[in-house]
Parts: C-alpha cells; sequence; structure tokens
C-alpha cells in the first residue's frame, strides 16, 4: 500500500506555497561573491535563490533555507564550519595558512568564533535543537563538538549533514537573528 505512494510523481514535485498574502511567488536571484571557495565554483555559487511575491503592493522576499550560504556570510557554509572546527584551534601559523588560502583573516576568524559561542549556543534555534543531543553537546569544544555529532560515509558526508541541519539558520524566517553577521 505505501510502495503506491512513492510511486506517485506527485510526491516529488517542488511546489512554491505562495507568499502569505496569497500571491504567487517568483524566482528572485540575488549575485553572491562567496569567498573561500576553489577556483572553478559553478554558476550556481554566483547567485542565492530567493523569492519575491508577485502581488502589487507586497512584493514580499522570502529566502529558502540554504547548505551553500550561512545567511548574509560572505564565506561558503563549509568553509566557515570547516575552520571553526579544526582540531586544536585556530593557531597564528594555521591563522596565516587561512589567509594565504582562502583570503579569511584573523579578524574574521575570531569573529566566527564569537558567533559559534555566543550568538549561535544563545540563539532560540540551538535551545531548541540541544535537546535532541544526548549525551549534550560539550560546550568548550563547540563547535568541533557539535561536528562529531553528525556521522556519514566521511567529511563530507558529515559537513552536509551539519549544513542541512543548519540551514534553517540560512533565512530571516527563522526568527533566530542569526543571519546578520556578514562575515
Amino acid at each position: 500500500m505505501c510502495h503506491a505512494i512513492l510511486l506517485d510523481a506527485n510526491l516529488y514535485t517542488f511546489r512554491a506555497a505562495g507568499c502569505l498574502c496569497g500571491g504567487v511567488l517568483h524566482s528572485a536571484r540575488y549575485p553572491r561573491k562567496p569567498r573561500g571557495g576553489p577556483r572553478g565554483l559553478g554558476p550556481e555559487y554566483e547567485t542565492r535563490l530567493s523569492f519575491c511575491c508577485a502581488q502589487e503592493g507586497c512584493r514580499r522576499r522570502t529566502t529558502p533555507p540554504s547548505v551553500r550560504f550561512l545567511g548574509q556570510r560572505v564565506y561558503l557554509g563549509a568553509v566557515v564550519v570547516l575552520v571553526s572546527v579544526m582540531e586544536g584551534g585556530v593557531t597564528a601559523k594555521r591563522a596565516e595558512r587561512l589567509r594565504e588560502l582562502l583570503g579569511v583573516s584573523r579578524r574574521t576568524l575570531k569573529r566566527w568564533r564569537t558567533w559559534w559561542r555566543a550568538v549561535f549556543m544563545t540563539s532560540p534555534f540551538w535551545k531548541q535543537a540541544m535537546g535532541h543531543f544526548a549525551p549534550p553537546v560539550e560546550v568548550a569544544m563547540f563547535p568541533a563538538s557539535l561536528f562529531e555529532r553528525f556521522m556519514g560515509r566521511d567529511v563530507s558526508d558529515r559537513l552536509a549533514r551539519l549544513l542541512q541541519f543548519l540551514s534553517p539558520l540560512t533565512t530571516r524566517s527563522a526568527g533566530s537573528g542569526l543571519v546578520d553577521a556578514r562575515s
């Protein structure tokens, strides 16, 4: 009986729910110049998906969750996460190497650490989500201790799972206020 549902093509069709005003949503892509990625990233990294209400007088914008970008940050989400979970932290030598490889400054690295330890950990999102981790995620090792909780075939798979977990934070509709840090 349930296999019939799996064969129904409508199950796999994405339908935008529409605007809160009842208007139709249209695609509204925003240009992005993400930092930290390798050369040769595809053109899909140069835009951020968004939707705009077609109803005159409304024009409300809605941005869906993303695993590519962490909110309005200019560095790719994968870079922010992986650099932040570096084993042993970011030493002066590592910071210099990261600056050479990714163009990320020591000041930005400190901002990311503050975001993880202060803003993220006190957010409504994390306060609700942390209850799903047993035993609790170790605060002293955050965000590395959070990354360790995501299982996968390899680091890429684990990273993808963590970014998917964090994706509600990438849109203002999460109500978390976490999308404001732009670095």
